[in-house]
């Protein structure tokens, strides 16, 4: 039996999911609007945190910032990352801008979105990311998981990771793939 091997055979993304995002446009921390739109033709990191929370979101946004170090040190341009708040009617853009300079003084291509009512981003979470969100009455803290999502060119949810443990490598290699395939 012979076996031909093709050299020029292309990465894929291992244990990859393909979610579609539907349309967005919600408001940025600079208070303009931004929505998917804005992204077609990029890769981007999209993870959700809440300004005041008490637990997991400083160092969820403190792994994005590195992601953002990495990827200009890399220097992979056309990656965007997206914050969705998940406490729209508390994070104004104003709180948001405020929050991020925490972690960045470069928000080029980091969008921190607000604009929009508590039940949707509950619903939009949960129907394009697969993702919990909720936040109880009476109550500042808001419950949500602890992922970050890798999106594609045309807006497809390509794979997620552990926002919390991020396996950087990981993830950079994913990026590096998917602009290959646009080139």
């Amino acid at each position: 039996m012979l076996i031909f091997l093709n050299g020029c055979s292309s990465a894929t993304i291992k244990n990859g999911v393909e979610w579609p995002i539907e349309d967005f446009e919600y408001t940025n921390q600079n208070g303009e609007p931004f929505g998917l739109a804005d992204l077609k033709g990029k890769v981007w990191v999209a993870n959700f945190i809440f300004t005041n929370c008490e637990t997991v979101c400083p160092p969820i946004t403190a792994n994005m910032a590195r992601i953002q170090r990495m990827i200009e040190e890399e220097g992979l341009d056309k990656v965007e990352l997206v914050s969705f708040s998940v406490d729209p009617e508390v994070d104004t853009p104003d709180i948001l801008k405020a929050f991020a300079s925490h972690f960045t003084e470069d928000l080029h291509n980091w969008h921190f979105l607000t604009g929009y009512v508590q039940k949707h981003i509950e619903q939009f979470a949960k129907e394009n990311f697969k993702f919990q969100v909720y936040k109880p009455e009476d109550d500042d803290q808001v419950i949500h998981g602890t992922d970050l999502f890798l999106v594609n060119q045309d807006g497809i949810i390509v794979k997620y990771y552990s926002a919390l443990d991020v396996p950087y490598e990981e993830l950079l290699s994913d990026i590096q793939i998917l602009l290959k395939q646009s080139d």
